[in-house]
């Protein structure tokens, strides 16, 4: 069995919890997006006659839904690669958070205003690849200022403070509803879009604030290398070795093998979970027969769950290991939502299999999501964490974009009469974890190598 080494280092809990800030409102927007653009489009989009007589407004929903996800599989490797190569006095990261998160805000809050379905396009497409610019970087921000033995535990809470975005994005619906007496529409929609916006740039000003990456210019750099006589020469001398030290980065056959599995089962983990989160509201107000802002809190509850077990899920996957962390996490999804299906006919169980479901969910959901990218980013190099953040991600995004698509497409055959309806979501579901499941048991890297390395930006914060 192998051996998982122990560190005598602590998580500095401060400095983490407010880098997660980034995170909150990245996932802040994300939650409110899945939950209530899939209903603002199958109201604009079923009142255009082509798509409704042609049968093809789920396979459309869902192919609109991908938009997030194809931006991030073209632009979020790139923008991690240039964060990593990026030199500034905010730090190689924080830039990109500094002029994206605004524009995002913007933008999110001009889709539910948006009169015509060309109008609400173009904010759709706008906001999604602004979002695609400043992912990858406000991911990196955390293992760049955190000792790889610890990202375990520092990814459990950023993951963390990302369930408290998402639970601010899918409570403050019901909150509106319940408080301030808005009813489902237009008005509550652009109040929650607009409530969700404030929140990111209130993020964003803790984390320009609070959050200290060091100044990396490349003059800093010289300066510390050379006498200030020699700046010009040391300054050609930094540019000459960074480009020498990522010209020279390879992995060796056995880790790349490692990394393909991985990426793989992250392929079909996000399979999985990405049609959750995009259908559950349309699933909750046709097959539940619930009001929207109820569907949203019902997500509310998985997010509550994610975000109580993030912790120990850093914390167990430090102890046994990351990867068996992530295979009981999804073993456990896959028999808690196959249940779920199994018991649905079952008169006055339904919804305690709801409760059962969302609650073990978000925890087995949270010992997959918190182990995964620290696997990752430990099959890389430090220089590489940019880089391998936009690998990550161009295979969830991958998986992403395919599962709507396939997803929408198998609804507009189970929702003719005498089908399944919405429920074949807890079929396809599973099947996809039983497959990431397969592809993890390959994986043989990933654990921490060296427990008391340091942080790679230790030196020269």
């Amino acid at each position: 069995m192998e051996k998982i080494p122990q560190t005598k280092q602590k998580l500095d809990y401060k400095k983490t919890f407010l880098i997660g800030f980034g995170f909150l409102a990245s996932s802040a927007l994300w939650a409110v997006y899945n939950a209530y653009v899939p209903l603002i489009l199958n109201e604009k989009l079923s009142q255009v006659d082509f798509i409704m007589q042609r049968g093809i407004l789920g396979v459309l929903v869902g192919f609109i839904m991908t938009f997030d996800n194809i931006f991030g599989v073209i632009f979020q490797p790139l923008f991690g690669r240039l964060s990593d190569r990026t030199h500034s006095r905010f730090g190689k990261r924080r830039i990109y958070l500094l002029i994206g998160m605004p524009i995002s805000a913007l933008l999110f809050i001009l889709i539910p205003m948006a009169e015509t379905v060309v109008v609400m396009m173009l904010c759709i497409i706008l906001f999604n690849f602004v979002m695609s610019t400043w992912r990858s970087p406000v991911v990196a921000l955390m293992p760049d200022l955190t000792p790889p033995a610890l990202r375990s535990e520092g990814n459990a809470v950023i993951n963390l403070m990302g369930g408290v975005g998402t639970f601010l994005g899918m409570v403050s619906g019901m909150f509106l509803t319940q408080v301030l007496g808005i009813e489902d529409g237009l008005m509550g929609r652009m109040i929650v879009f607009t409530f969700t916006s404030v929140v990111v740039l209130v993020s964003l000003l803790i984390v320009m604030l609070k959050v200290k990456e060091p100044d990396n210019r490349l003059r800093n750099v010289a300066d510390r290398r050379m006498a200030e006589e020699e700046e010009a020469k040391a300054l050609a001398e930094a540019r000459a070795a960074e480009k020498k030290k990522f010209k020279d980065l390879r992995l060796p056959r056995e880790k790349k093998v490692s990394l393909l599995f991985m990426l793989v089962g992250l392929f079909f983990v996000f399979n999985g979970s990405e049609t959750i989160q995009t259908y559950f509201t349309t699933f909750a107000t046709t097959e539940l027969n619930v009001s929207e802002f109820m569907a949203t809190l019902l997500m509310g509850v998985f997010a509550l769950s994610l975000m109580i077990f993030a912790v120990p899920a850093g914390k167990l996957g430090q102890k046994i290991g990351r990867k068996k962390t992530i295979l009981i996490g999804l073993a456990g999804a896959l028999v808690l939502f196959l249940l779920f299906f199994a018991t649905r006919k079952i008169e006055g169980f339904l919804w305690v299999m709801i409760v059962i479901a969302l609650i073990g969910g978000g925890a087995c959901v949270a010992l997959v999501n918190i182990n995964t990218l620290p696997i990752v980013l430990e099959i890389g190099t430090e220089e590489q964490i940019g880089a391998f953040t936009g690998y990550y991600y161009t295979a969830t995004f991958t998986a992403s974009i395919v599962a709507p698509i396939l997803m929408g497409a198998i609804f507009d055959v189970t929702t003719q009469p005498g089908g399944m309806g919405y429920w074949s979501l807890f079929i396809y579901s599973p099947i996809a974890f039983l497959l990431a499941f397969l592809c993890i048991l390959f994986v043989r890297h990933g654990e921490t190598e060296n427990p008391d390395a340091l942080a790679p930006d230790d030196e020269v914060a």
